[in-house]
């Protein structure tokens, strides 16, 4: 299973503090609230055009509008949005720089600690991911793809039992239950208790199919879900 959450529209949904925008919106003519609105609307849209270009793989265009939006003003979620381009196109360390300048922007946003984590992870400091997973799980305890990131790290430094726990736990939101069944699973698999590992690949499979769900993000899993029986069955196959 691939650590990375792409491009979440929840990503570009966080909030930043609103101290006292009542009392200012009320002082303001409705000429200026209404030039307010526009610019709002139009760094709205230029968000919504980088977030289809970078899932499209346009990452440079994906970039050059983030940086337009990063020019006019240094927002904690646009340095985020930029740094998860940088990551999906492999420049790592471009998208450290600038979940850090998120982070020293607004350092409440679990997102932020949460794709981090996964840049850590992804180039081995497992014990740095975790750190910004229990970051972002203290900001947000619902946060359900932190839950799922946490449990994949915990099972790669060999903390079976932890990361059962971390899944488990992570199921009682009743949210993203086919991954979270995958990932016990895999648990179970990697561990060696094979006849639970195939339950609950089964289960994750089935909850695939009640959906009828037909986006990638499904596909996807479905792919894997595939991938990592036949691995149980038939002898290793090479993961991806």
């Amino acid at each position: 299973m691939n650590y990375y959450s792409f491009l979440d529209s929840r990503t570009l949904q966080d909030r930043l503090p609103k101290s006292n925008y009542k009392i200012g919106a009320y002082t303001k003519t409705k000429e200026e609230r209404n030039k307010e609105s526009a610019i709002t609307l139009d760094k709205n849209f230029l968000r919504s055009c980088a977030l289809r270009l970078a899932s499209e793989g346009d990452y440079t265009e994906a970039i050059a509008l983030l940086n337009q939006l990063i020019d006019s003003d240094q927002n904690a979620i646009d340095y985020n949005n930029r740094g998860l381009v940088f990551f999906q196109s492999g420049d790592h360390e471009q998208a450290l720089r600038d979940y850090n300048t998120a982070i020293e922007l607004n350092p409440h946003l679990a997102t932020v600690y949460n794709n981090r984590a996964n840049c850590y992870a992804a180039d081995g400091d497992l014990i740095a991911a975790l750190a910004d997973y229990d970051q972002a799980l203290d900001l947000h305890p619902h946060y359900v793809r932190a839950w799922i990131n946490r449990g994949i790290t915990l099972r790669d430094l060999g903390e079976y039992s932890a990361a059962i726990d971390n899944f488990e736990t992570a199921l009682l939101f009743g949210q993203l239950e086919a991954n979270l069944w995958a990932e016990l699973g895999r648990t179970c698999h990697l561990w060696g208790d094979w006849n639970l590992a195939i339950a609950y690949y089964y289960r994750s499979l089935a909850h695939i199919s009640s959906f009828d769900s037909q986006d990638v993000s499904s596909y996807r899993l479905r792919l894997q879900l595939e991938n990592w029986l036949e691995e149980l069955m038939f002898g290793s196959k090479t993961d991806y």
